[in-house]
């Protein structure tokens, strides 16, 4: 989590990863590298099961021990490595022509900040606008910050694991539907952000 080139986030990303780092000796008491001496004597080796280790044995919560655990365990999918990350998430070709379809209309935007998560490839201005993760079968789940409303093939998001501004989702099943009015739907989201 704490290695990540500037510009893989939008500005009120850098200024909250910041904060999380300036803060964590003021309001701990420990400094970084204390932490991460605690976190390595850790008995877990799940990530989700040493942030609960964390939180349970020493009261540290989630954006804390994450930045912490980013530091005692660097792992080759990262943050601070976004190639690594979409290759071992889009591995199914067809759903990568879909996702390198859609990421063409999105860089068409200016001011575009592309941020690679382990579960779904994102697009933000100042705030995230667009998400995409694949699906089973060659297909993949984009997801916008526009009301469902918007256009018919839009659903309601559902507990996606991205942002919650991003309200309106649906399913493309072939790069060609990554058409023109994906790109109207994605730059009146880009628009809102």
């Amino acid at each position: 989590m704490p290695r990540i080139a500037p510009e893989q986030l939008t500005a009120p990303q850098q200024k909250w990863f910041a904060s999380v780092r300036d803060g964590l000796q003021r309001e701990t008491g420990k400094s970084l590298a204390e932490w991460v001496a605690i976190a390595r004597t850790c008995p877990e080796t799940a990530h989700r099961a040493r942030l609960k280790w964390f939180k349970d044995t020493h009261g540290l919560l989630q954006n804390r021990a994450s930045y912490v655990l980013g530091e005692a365990y660097p792992s080759a999918a990262s943050w601070s490595e976004p190639d690594t990350l979409r290759d071992a998430l889009w591995t199914d070709a067809a759903s990568r022509a879909i996702l390198d379809a859609v990421e063409a209309l999105v860089l068409k935007l200016p001011d575009v900040v592309i941020g690679q998560r382990k579960g779904f490839s994102a697009w933000s201005r100042t705030y995230q606008f667009a998400a995409m993760r694949p699906l089973k079968g060659g297909h993949a789940r984009l997801g916008l910050a526009v009301e469902p409303g918007a256009d018919p093939r839009l659903e309601p998001a559902r507990k996606e694991g991205w942002s919650e501004r991003l309200k309106g989702a649906m399913v493309l099943s072939a790069p060609g539907e990554a058409d023109a009015r994906i790109g109207k739907l994605l730059r009146y989201a880009w628009e809102g952000s």
